[in-house]
């Protein structure tokens, strides 16, 4: 069995942020990630409100940039997937797909997924029309008609990039007034290829071999109508990845994980960081912010207790 002081699970902001704080503090550490290091922040076009980049910076760019940084300080990034965690005495094992590590501090730092609209159509057609990442897929929809599902900043300035790439973008969403930033929301109202579909819910993503059609439905009256569309992005919110703690530590009704000021969870030693944590703001800087506290903190825990 393999034997590490600490164990950070999760790859995004608060992952690699965490290892550059313990690796730089000479604590033995480990970041498994099961995909490719940077989260979805990888994904993101541009980044603009992140303190120290005046015209905005690429997130694939940042996210290198951070992976790179913790490396050099001698953090270990293993590409692995982990099955569970399980609370031993003093410390806890980690069963990954390919072996088991025991710990004595772990931070979860896995982030959250897109949140599915649980429509008929979209299983079917993801992939095919269907996408949670619109500067993933936005070129494969080039001079077509598309529409972006949701109203806060990420869905508003997904429509707004994919505005570069598209003829028209249907923004479709629930109420009268978009819950964006008042800064994203003024870019968007003056983009003339942005048509705004309020009061509006979907009922289904139509298509044949692709997406080629939306049915939506107005909330106050009830009339349907069905959009001519070949691509539909949906950004209606995420859900944590919290399945591996779901058992061993308290979370909040909506599955975040509940922790103190220095990112401590119900039980000692096991910290969370990020997006998986229940707090009032989710982005890269409060992300980072989580990873650096976790990552003193567990630290100052393995020193008090083990060393």
């Amino acid at each position: 069995m393999e034997k590490r002081e600490m164990v950070i699970i999760g790859g995004g902001p608060a992952g690699l942020s965490a290892g550059i704080y313990a690796s730089r503090a000479e604590v033995d550490t480990l970041l498994l990630e099961r995909g490719i290091p940077g989260g979805l922040v990888i994904n993101t076009e541009n980044i603009e409100n992140y303190p120290g980049f005046s015209n905005g910076i690429n997130g694939y760019e940042l996210m290198t940039q951070m992976e790179q940084q913790a490396r050099r300080f001698g953090l270990e990034i293993y590409n692995n997937n982990v099955n569970y965690i399980e609370p031993a005495e003093d410390s806890y094992i980690i069963k990954t797909v390919k072996n088991e590590i025991l710990t004595k501090a772990i931070i979860i730092a896995t982030g959250a997924a897109p949140r599915q609209l649980d429509v008929p159509g979209e299983s079917k057609y993801t992939g095919r029309g269907v996408s949670y990442c619109a500067t993933c897929d936005g070129a494969f929809f080039r001079n077509q008609k598309v529409a972006v599902i949701g109203g806060g900043d990420a869905a508003v300035e997904e429509a707004i990039f994919l505005t570069r790439l598209v003829e028209k973008v249907y923004l479709v969403h629930r109420r009268g007034e978009l819950r964006a930033t008042k800064f994203v929301q003024k870019k968007a109202f003056n983009n003339p290829k942005i048509e705004f579909v309020w009061h509006n819910i979907v009922e289904e993503i139509h298509g044949t071999d692709t997406v080629n059609g939306l049915s939506v439905k107005d909330v106050r009256t009830g009339n349907k109508k069905n959009l001519d569309i070949n691509g539909v992005f949906i950004y209606i919110g995420y859900q944590p990845n919290s399945q591996l703690v779901r058992e061993i530590i308290n979370l909040d009704d909506q599955g975040y994980i509940i922790t103190d000021e220095n990112m401590l969870t119900s039980l000692p030693g096991l910290y969370a960081a990020g997006d998986i944590r229940k707090k009032l703001l989710r982005q890269v800087i409060t992300a980072v912010a989580d990873g650096a506290i976790a990552a003193v903190a567990a630290e100052k825990y393995i020193e008090n207790i083990f060393r």
